[in-house]
């Protein structure tokens, strides 16, 4: 199947009440880890590169590496549909060259400003996209935590309002909207009880029927990851995520996309850490990036199934 845009599988994912993981890559491990999960699940995937992964492994060789884990799927008589997908773009230079160079779609993040620039900024990029038959994720609203070393303060933290999200489709033709209901970037996104804010994501699939919402900073920060990094020399105290009962019931409502990195990040790193403990002799990277990958299949793997809901579904 190859590369596909976002617009069939968030039609299929709205109905059906399920939601489409798109999972940050940034090596090779990563994404086979990603890749054979959604195989064996028969699930469709979206592999998104971040501004940040562009810079640390360079755009043509995360391009190779996901067309590479396609074709070895096609090759074991697998076919699932798989996006490619430019994560917080911050701005419309950054956007046209992952078009031009063969993502299926991108994201352009001008949630940083005045609601009138930002629709004038996605305006351009949907436009510059949609000739190239290209899709466009938006976002409206501001989530706390860090992103990529650009960090918003909680104070700055802003969550999206019905009105405005139901203007600003209208206004810029996005095909899918980020929305801000109290998730946050990275490891840390409660201090106490978790709680988001559904009001705001009922009022706005009712006032944007049958349109994708996605969720950022999503990642439900698994605690056995966490135990394990800290018990083997690392020093993440207080690490807390979104529930994932949460995530399952915003799965059902208008949520199509639910991004996750955080968990990525974790499984690996506490892995590589007991490798290195448990088994000091080892220096080979294969071995313990092998580890790291063999965690981050079953960690996906078990978002497609019990979280997500979209095992089977390709």
């Amino acid at each position: 199947m190859g590369l596909v845009t976002t617009k069939e599988m968030f039609e299929k994912a709205y109905k059906g009440g399920y939601a489409i993981g798109a999972f940050n890559v940034n090596n090779m491990e990563i994404i086979q880890g990603i890749m054979e999960a959604a195989t064996k699940n028969n699930a469709p995937v979206i592999l998104q590169v971040s501004a940040g992964a562009r810079k640390y492994a360079n755009p043509i060789y995360l391009k190779k590496l996901v067309e590479a884990s396609i074709e070895c799927a096609n090759k074991n008589g697998v076919d699932i549909p798989v996006v490619l997908h430019l994560d917080h773009g911050p701005d419309f230079e950054t956007c046209k060259d992952c078009i031009d160079s063969g993502f299926t779609s991108v994201m352009i993040d001008g949630s940083k400003y005045d609601f009138d620039t930002n629709v004038e900024l996605t305006k351009k990029v949907v436009d510059y996209a949609h000739e190239r038959g290209v899709v466009v994720e938006a976002e409206l609203g501001k989530l706390a935590g860090i992103e990529d070393d650009v960090k918003v303060a909680d104070s700055d933290a802003m969550f999206t309002d019905p009105d405005e999200a139901e203007r600003f489709v209208k206004l810029t033709g996005c095909d899918s909207l980020a929305i801000a209901i109290g998730t946050s970037h990275g490891a840390y996104k409660f201090k106490g009880e978790a709680k988001l804010r559904f009001d705001i994501l009922e009022e706005v699939s009712k006032r944007l029927p049958n349109f994708p919402i996605v969720l950022h900073g999503a990642s439900s920060v698994p605690q056995k990851f966490v135990e394990m990094c800290n018990k083997y020399g690392g020093n993440i105290p207080g690490a807390k995520g979104v529930p994932e009962e949460m995530l399952r019931k915003a799965a059902t409502m208008a949520v199509c996309k639910i991004n996750i990195d955080s968990d990525i990040r974790l499984a690996m790193t506490a892995n590589i850490r007991e490798c290195f403990v448990d088994s000091p002799e080892v220096f080979d990277p294969r071995v313990y990036l092998g580890k790291a990958r063999e965690a981050v299949e079953k960690m996906v793997s078990h978002k497609i199934v019990d979280v997500l809901g979209c095992n089977n579904k390709a």
